[in-house]
């Protein structure tokens, strides 16, 4: 029999699963408390429940601008490495070509190279080439890195497909980019807004790179990192950080629905 099907073997799953989820969530949820504390240090007990440190936040011109700076870099990096990963596994699952899984290696490389390495390594080339450090350099940056996981979202789902009704667009005389509008990309549509997602989680959320090549325009996580130096900073950055985090939940729980709801359309009609 076995353990895991038995009763005890359930119960410690369960308790177990329940450690995970206090473990992850746990630090949210003083996050969150901490937020709304009426004192500059965050300690229990609390001193008193206020919203002065959301209206600091709000007021603050600096933290606003770091914020619009990483959603502008989040928006254009993500959709860069969406039109890339669509051709790029495109390439990998319908052509047939030598020197494809170097080349699929080399596009999945930046997950397993650090980005401390990667960031400096960027800093280099465009010290050489002579581009100045801007948004774009950072836009660059994380398109990069950003990459692989559009490609490891949208080539499963890519594979998934049958190839025939491709085909049978071509016989009835649909050129490559009509079939691909009209048969490829609503079938991919579910993955596709998937890995834009994950994208922009990874690009908003990114340090080490944009540290490396960021202009004169701070992004969000280097204006963050940059504040903690300074106690009376800290109580804003928590009530940002928990705005942040709301967001990013109702974004990614929206765009669930919506990509359940698709998949439920396309199993329908086909």
């Amino acid at each position: 029999m076995d353990v895991a099907l038995s009763k005890n073997g359930a119960r410690v799953l369960k308790v177990f699963f329940a450690l995970v989820v206090v473990f992850l969530y746990a630090p949210i949820v003083i996050l969150l408390i901490f937020s709304f504390n009426n004192s500059d240090v965050p300690a229990f007990p609390l001193s008193g429940l206020t919203l002065h440190w959301y209206h600091q936040f709000l007021t603050n011109p600096d933290l606003r601008g770091a914020l619009e700076t990483s959603a502008i870099i989040a928006a254009l990096s993500s959709a860069g490495a969406v039109v890339l990963g669509i051709l790029a596994s495109i390439a990998l699952v319908r052509r047939r070509f030598r020197a494809k899984g170097p080349v699929s290696a080399l596009l999945l490389s930046p997950l397993v190279i650090p980005y401390v390495v990667f960031g400096i390594s960027l800093l280099l080339l465009f010290h050489t080439v002579g581009i100045p450090r801007s948004v774009l350099t950072v836009v660059i940056g994380h398109v990069v890195i950003s990459l692989p996981y559009t490609i490891l979202v949208i080539m499963p789902r890519l594979q998934q497909i049958d190839v025939s009704l491709e085909e049978a667009a071509f016989d009835l005389g649909a050129g490559r980019i009509r079939t691909f509008r009209s048969i490829t990309l609503p079938l991919i549509l579910p993955a596709v807004i998937s890995a834009y997602l994950i994208a922009f989680t990874t690009s908003f959320d990114e340090y080490a790179v944009a540290s490396f090549v960021v202009g004169s325009r701070v992004t969000f996580p280097i204006y963050l990192y940059s504040a903690l130096r300074f106690p009376n900073q800290l109580p804003q950055v928590i009530a940002v950080a928990v705005v942040v985090i709301t967001v990013s939940l109702l974004v990614v729980l929206a765009a669930e629905i919506g990509r359940r709801i698709a998949e439920r359309r396309l199993g329908a009609e086909g």
